[in-house]
């Protein structure tokens, strides 16, 4: 009797204090898994930031003295640093397209937008090269968001063909209307670009390693965008904003009836995408340190289109890629390389490349070095 008089008044002890560490277990799980998810980005975050500096500073090289890749490279060193800037372009881009499913055949406007800009104020109103950015990305973030409050009010083909009518109108009003301000046909040309904090002129020769000169100082300089430019965007796509963006792009009515604000986000998204389009068209006058009627033409927002599929739409660097295959084809095999008679068809060697890569690589060049590295990682752990 004792022992069945007991069972009643323990039970409901134990059931208690098992419901009391079932919720502690439960809250200390959760706790872990943000702590373990947390730690998991932030250690990605590391890599791909200590990557990119690596790269960045390494990448001069291949194009002085590195065996073979000097050759395919021709030695060109201006155009490590084009690459750089086109490649910022990509990576905002696909912020766009790759993150929250937007197809934009308008960018051209504000990369032409941060390029005018940034051109005018260093003729204008400052020499230096840091206010003259910030003053090309802030042109440009007012127009992203005005581009974006319009066009964001249809979606799919109508979204891409209204950024396409805005930035042929941009283009318009620059080549005509405009003209006393922008240079015409032909382009701005007044740009003036001074040292960097006083005293590193962009255009000095960077110290040599081994006796070799591996660029400028405009090449550190839009090298260290490069590498803010993806710490950015890589902290901004594993955030909350980041999540909502792809939910978005996978499936727009479940993210509106889940209760987010969807037209907000993709406002967001881009005017996010518009920063990093006017950061790059900034960088461009201050390398070429002129601003061709071009920049605001429609063929330059498909070229970002190319760029950021080839490399692979959806990843971080792998637009980089493309914009580096891109402008390889552009540059290096229109010139002659490999052979002289191919240089008139660049643009049907560029064709081939983008049809097989689609074809053969649907997630782009970025796609394929991820595919091999988990082959490798698979035999390794084979064996």
């Amino acid at each position: 009797m004792s022992d069945e008089s007991a069972n009643p008044t323990d039970a409901p002890e134990t059931e208690a204090d098992g419901g009391k560490t079932l919720g502690g277990s439960a809250s200390e799980n959760t706790v872990t898994r943000l702590r373990t998810r947390w730690e998991g980005a932030r250690d990605r975050e590391v890599t791909v930031i200590g990557l990119t500096i690596v790269g960045v500073a390494v990448f001069p090289y291949l194009f002085a003295r590195a065996p073979v890749v000097s050759d395919l490279l021709q030695g060109y060193q201006e155009l490590a640093s084009l690459m750089l800037v086109w490649g910022i372009f990509a990576i905002g881009f696909d912020i766009l397209l790759g993150r929250t499913g937007l197809l934009s055949f308008g960018h051209a406007a504000l990369w032409g937008t941060g390029a005018y800009a940034a051109g005018w104020a260093s003729a204008n109103i400052t020499e230096f090269p840091l206010l003259v950015v910030l003053i090309g990305v802030s042109v440009t973030v007012v127009l992203s968001v005005v581009l974006g409050f319009l066009s964001l009010r249809r979606g799919g083909i109508y979204f891409a063909i209204l950024t396409l009518a805005f930035a042929q109108m941009i283009y318009y009003m620059a080549s005509a209307p405009l003209s006393f301000i922008t240079g015409g046909d032909n382009g701005f040309t007044g740009v003036e670009i001074g040292s960097f904090l006083g005293v590193f002129d962009l255009g000095t020769e960077l110290p040599s390693i081994a006796g070799t000169l591996i660029g400028t100082w405009r090449y550190a300089f839009i090298g260290a965008f490069l590498v803010f430019s993806v710490a950015a965007i890589h902290r901004v796509l594993n955030s909350p904003y980041g999540i909502v963006f792809r939910a978005i792009r996978e499936n727009e009515q479940r993210a509106q009836f889940v209760g987010f604000n969807v037209w907000r986000y993709k406002l967001a998204a881009f005017v996010l995408s518009g920063t990093f389009a006017g950061l790059a068209g900034a960088l461009f006058t201050i390398h070429g340190q002129y601003v061709p009627l071009s920049s605001l033409y429609w063929q330059t927002s498909g070229e970002v289109v190319i760029m950021t599929v080839l490399g692979g739409v959806g990843s971080l660097l792998g637009p980089l890629f493309g914009a580096g295959i891109y402008l390889w084809v552009e540059y290096i095999v229109s010139g002659g390389y490999p052979f002289e008679w191919i240089a008139p068809y660049w643009l049907l060697v560029l064709g081939l490349v983008f049809v097989s890569v689609v074809v053969l690589f649907p997630e782009g060049v970025w796609g394929l070095v991820g595919d091999l590295r988990r082959r490798v990682a698979t035999r390794l752990e084979e064996q």
